[in-house]
């Protein structure tokens, strides 16, 4: 039997992509699964349970909070830091959290520029996912999104499509439910 050259072609694809694709029966196999998100979903910072529409950036190392007002201080022999978020309820008004500094990093902007900013962990609630990770905080008033949720906080937990939005709204167990945080 001979089957036209295109038909054979596209056989050879297919066993050639297929080794490729046997990690997705291992993902289901190891009990281990990630959630699926869009690339803009709302996201709750956990302790002060406010929610905001976040920017999920696979081409971002670590996530980034827009911080307006910064101002450190020293609590129990650790430097913290007190700034301001916009209300997402009332764009005209401001929010303040306080959190343990983590320490300083230098980012490279697109422009090539290093600017030095300070980190805070942050524990937020991604779809059904409660994470804990480092955040820059930055002014991005000038922004879309007062939150960009980089790969420090998806890796291992959250998958993105990149061709939707809105999949899943931020439901965490609360502590009394469940205190398993994933780091």
């Amino acid at each position: 039997m001979h089957l036209p050259f295109s038909v054979l072609k596209s056989a050879a694809l297919f066993v050639a992509l297929l080794p490729g694709l046997t990690w997705l029966p291992a993902v289901a196999e190891s009990g281990s699964s990630l959630t699926i998100l869009g690339t803009v979903e709302d996201a709750s910072i956990v302790q002060e349970d406010i929610t905001l529409e976040a920017r999920l950036d696979t081409g971002a190392t670590s996530s980034s909070l827009n911080a307006l007002e910064q101002e450190t201080f020293e609590r129990d022999e650790e430097e913290w830091i007190r700034f301001e978020i916009v209300d997402p309820e009332d764009e005209d008004a401001r929010l303040t959290l306080e959190r343990p500094i983590e320490r300083s990093a230098r980012i490279r902007q697109h422009s090539g520029e290093l600017d030095e900013r300070h980190v805070v962990r942050l524990e937020l609630c991604l779809g059904d996912r409660k994470i804990e990770a480092d955040t820059t905080l930055v002014d991005r008033t000038e922004l879309t999104y007062q939150l960009l949720v980089g790969r420090s906080h998806m890796a291992g937990h959250i998958l993105v499509d990149s061709g939707n939005e809105h999949l899943l709204p931020p439901d965490c167990p609360t502590d009394e439910d469940s205190t398993d945080a994933v780091e």
